[in-house]
């Protein structure tokens, strides 16, 4: 009967790995292209190799690990049409959610978090904090589809917020600046917070897009992206 079935308070040792492991490829600590190594993994995590195994299998599943034959697994590096691809799919993401927040009655409310992240943005730029104003950025769009209220474009989001954090040391160096406090993001981002406050959907959309391929631009010039396909007649 389910009355007898005990209810799952502890997160599993799989689940605690991949967690880990995915925090270590965020960060760098595992950076693009390592291998990661059954035997030295299991002897650091003091696990056996079968809830490794698993948790290894669930990165692969979320794209942030590629299996070689007969060498094994690797942290994938993203190549130049692997970015395009990540902030295409980031756009179509972020571009409903901002639909969703604009059209809600308290896209105030979400200016004003926003507004939180961007403040976090000036102060590290103002400290030169190259890596504290990539988290503040990277905050700034989370919080943005978390105001979407959809669970599902929260959960889609994940994976690709995780190969955009892989992007944004190199994306941080593209940026120039006479002294701190003149990042570009900044003003990018406020430009967004003031479509938002005046509920200018056409505004909002084409700055959110613009944002995106700006990234691209700076960090994968040389992307095969597809074009835009002629609907004139």
């Amino acid at each position: 009967m389910l009355a007898d079935i005990e209810p799952v308070n502890r997160e599993s040792t799989a689940s605690i790995i991949a967690r880990r492991l995915r925090d270590a490829i965020e960060t760098g600590a595992l950076p693009p292209g390592s291998q990661l190594g059954e035997s030295d993994l299991a002897a650091r995590f003091e696990v056996s190799r079968g809830p490794l195994r698993e948790a290894m299998q669930r990165l692969l599943s979320e794209g942030l690990l590629r299996s070689e034959p007969h060498r094994g697994l690797f942290v994938i590096d993203l190549e130049p049409d692997d970015v395009y691809d990540v902030y295409w799919a980031r756009s179509a993401i972020e571009r409903a959610a901002a639909i969703r927040v604009l059209r809600s009655g308290h896209r105030q409310q979400v200016a004003d978090t926003l507004a939180d992240a961007v403040r976090a943005m000036a102060e590290a730029d103002a400290q030169d904090d190259p890596t504290a104003l990539s988290e503040s950025d990277l905050a700034f769009h989370e919080a943005l589809i978390e105001a979407s209220g959809s669970r599902r474009l929260v959960r889609m989001a994940r994976t690709l917020l995780i190969e955009t954090r892989m992007c944004l040391s190199a994306l941080q160096d593209t940026y120039t600046r006479e002294h701190p406090g003149t990042d570009e993001r900044i003003a990018e981002h406020n430009r967004l917070i003031e479509a938002l406050r005046s509920g200018d959907e056409d505004r909002m959309l084409t700055l959110l897009q613009a944002h995106m391929d700006d990234a691209v631009d700076r960090l994968a010039p040389t992307a095969d992206r597809p074009r835009e396909r002629d609907t004139r007649t």
